[in-house]
């Protein structure tokens, strides 16, 4: 271990906020970096854990979800037509970001358990990690984005691939809702405020 590769990681893990969602090449808008996505993932798989009432482990799942993209700030993000062209070799940019930190040992195991999704933990940060695009699409498709029809097929491929009850009743949930509720119906000056009527 040494300070130094501790400090290196540090810097290149900002690098993920510079990295954007490969996806954005289609349909262009205000996506997520993979930074924003992964702090999301983190606590959409939290929600998961929690709504499936199930034994696991919490620290072991919010590890996995921080780590899930980090491989990306080296190989960038690859979206679904490129992925049939191109290879990436995710695991040894992920053992080349990790060597000599103080997270070598314990977060390329990890990782490696994520890659392989035998344990609840895996399978609910993979659950988090594609909720996350059905949840900025919606949340796009409010602000006027238009996606095409075909997209809304091909995501219901992904939903069939979740692996947990509460990940595809989280799903339904999100797409019967508002986006926008959390501010309009919450707490505001429009229904607590000076502007209430």
């Amino acid at each position: 271990m040494s300070m130094k590769r501790d400090v290196e990681f540090i810097y290149e893990l900002g690098m993920l906020r510079f990295v954007d969602r490969a996806w954005k090449q289609f349909f262009g808008g205000n996506l997520q970096n993979v930074s924003e996505h992964s702090f999301r993932v983190i606590f959409t798989a939290l929600m998961i854990a929690r709504l499936e009432k199930a034994k696991l482990n919490e620290a072991k799942l919010i590890k996995m979800a921080m780590i899930h993209d980090l491989a990306e700030s080296r190989t960038g993000d690859l979206h679904y037509q490129s992925r049939r062209y191109c290879e990436r070799d995710e695991k040894r940019a992920t053992k080349d970001m990790f060597v000599k930190t103080v997270f070598e040992k314990d977060f390329l195991d990890l990782l490696n358990e994520y890659e392989e999704r035998k344990c609840l933990e895996a399978k609910i940060v993979k659950d988090a990690d594609n909720l996350d695009v059905d949840i900025e699409m919606k949340e796009n498709t409010s602000r006027g984005m238009k996606l095409p029809r075909t997209w809304r097929a091909h995501r219901k491929t992904v939903y069939k691939e979740l692996y947990t009850a509460s990940a595809k009743k989280l799903s339904k949930a999100l797409e019967s809702a508002d986006p926008h509720d959390w501010h309009m119906l919450g707490r505001n000056r429009f229904n607590s405020g000076d502007w209430k009527e």
